[in-house]
């Protein structure tokens, strides 16, 4: 068969022609992959933020239910109620009649002339409550409430010896366990909720609902904060506040965290949880929780594991949490986000971890001049936390 130019010429226009529309086809099936994928992804995001929704909503009606159940308490001595009703009188009129001494009958505690007016015990107690509904890190962390300005605790860092011995043999004296002390780190913390007197006034008001509430949600803010990044100044020290070190429980300080490198600067895959986990040891991981952020979650929740099952699982059963790899999850906004060299994820059982101290005695100087016409309510209270056993949480670090 003879070939001529002319038909390697109309060949070529042929494949130059095909090849255009090979390109227009492509492009346009690269363009629809595309849109599949960025429809695919708005999805993803929505049905992760309404697992969220969903997850929370249950959290919500599980305490709710819980606290419909809770027995109602007894009554108070005769003392306590006089001065819960004095204080109300104080918040809603400014009448202080008799209540310093109704105050230290109460509490049976010194007061400060200047510096306001203890709440009443429940009404104290009552707010401590709604910080810990309020607060992740009281959702978690140890608490306990003390009646003086400090808190210190003894702890046992090992070196007792031990052996074995026959029935009639010598006990020889063995070492002495090493103890060590270490204190809360207090500071004070205020908030400053404002109300017309037109609200006070109103007998369908309930100051003393509303006060709990503004407190509570100012000082949970505040402490949730401190507990976790607080430097220590004037402020409780936080837990990611302490130092970190990549060396193992068994060689590392106390008082120094234990960091697991991500190997991957700002990012991090399953198999890093999976490490995090099993860097624990074996006794804390029965009340071990994860904290991270709601973003971090969000990455998290698209994860798998070499099997191809999904490592975050819902709560589908009453009273179930939704679960990280078998272990529960605390969202925390103040943690990290996603960046390199951050702490992004914390793992352990931070009852044993951190605790929380409470100084019992929140108190409230009433304004009314400042700000007219509304009422300002000077609400104070002294607390403190401190790091327990830094052998119970782990850190995972998003650097090489």
């Amino acid at each position: 068969m003879a070939v001529d130019q002319k038909d390697v010429a109309q060949v070529a226009e042929e494949l130059g022609k095909r090849f255009d529309e090979f390109k227009s086809t492509n492009d346009k099936r690269l363009e629809a992959v595309e849109q599949e994928k960025s429809a695919l992804s708005e999805k993803t995001e929505a049905m992760n933020a309404k697992l969220s929704e969903l997850d929370q909503l249950k959290a919500d009606l599980e305490a709710s239910l819980k606290e419909a159940n809770r027995p109602d308490k007894p009554g108070g001595k005769k003392e306590v109620t006089e001065h819960k009703a004095a204080f109300e009188s104080f918040i809603r009129k400014g009448r202080e009649d008799g209540l310093r001494e109704l105050e230290q009958k109460a509490l049976n505690t010194t007061t400060d002339a200047d510096g306001g007016y203890a709440v009443p015990e429940e009404l104290d107690r009552n707010i401590l409550e709604l910080l810990k509904d309020e607060s992740p890190m009281r959702q978690v962390c140890s608490q306990i409430t003390v009646s003086t300005p400090d808190y210190k605790k003894l702890v046992n860092l090992g070196g007792a010896g031990s052996g074995w011995v026959g029935e009639a043999a010598a006990r020889p004296a063995t070492d002495t366990p090493t103890l060590a002390q270490i204190a809360a780190i207090m500071g004070e913390i205020y908030a400053n909720p404002q109300a017309t007197q037109t609200s006070l006034d109103d007998v369908f008001f309930d100051a003393e609902a509303w006060l709990n509430a503004e407190v509570a949600r100012e000082f949970a803010e505040q402490e949730g904060a401190a507990f976790l990044n607080g430097d220590g100044t004037n402020k409780p020290k936080g837990i990611l506040s302490y130092a970190f070190d990549t060396a193992g429980d068994a060689s590392r300080a106390f008082g120094t965290l234990q960091k697991i490198h991500s190997g991957t600067a700002g990012d991090f895959v399953p198999d890093d949880l999976i490490k995090l986990v099993y860097n624990l040891k074996k006794g804390y991981r029965a009340g071990a929780t994860w904290m991270l952020p709601m973003l971090t979650l969000f990455k998290v929740r698209t994860m798998k594991d070499d099997q191809g099952n999904y490592l975050w699982r819902p709560g589908i059963e009453a009273g179930e949490p939704s679960s990280l790899l078998g272990y529960a999850v605390t969202e925390n906004e103040d943690m990290p986000a996603v960046a390199a060299d951050a702490n992004a994820v914390l793992f352990g059982d931070f009852r044993r971890a951190y605790t929380i101290v409470d100084r019992i005695g929140t108190r409230v100087l009433r304004d009314p001049f400042t700000n007219k016409p509304n009422v300002g309510f000077y609400t104070t209270k002294r607390v403190g936390g401190m790091l327990t056993d830094s052998q119970a949480v782990k850190a995972l670090t998003l650097s090489i």
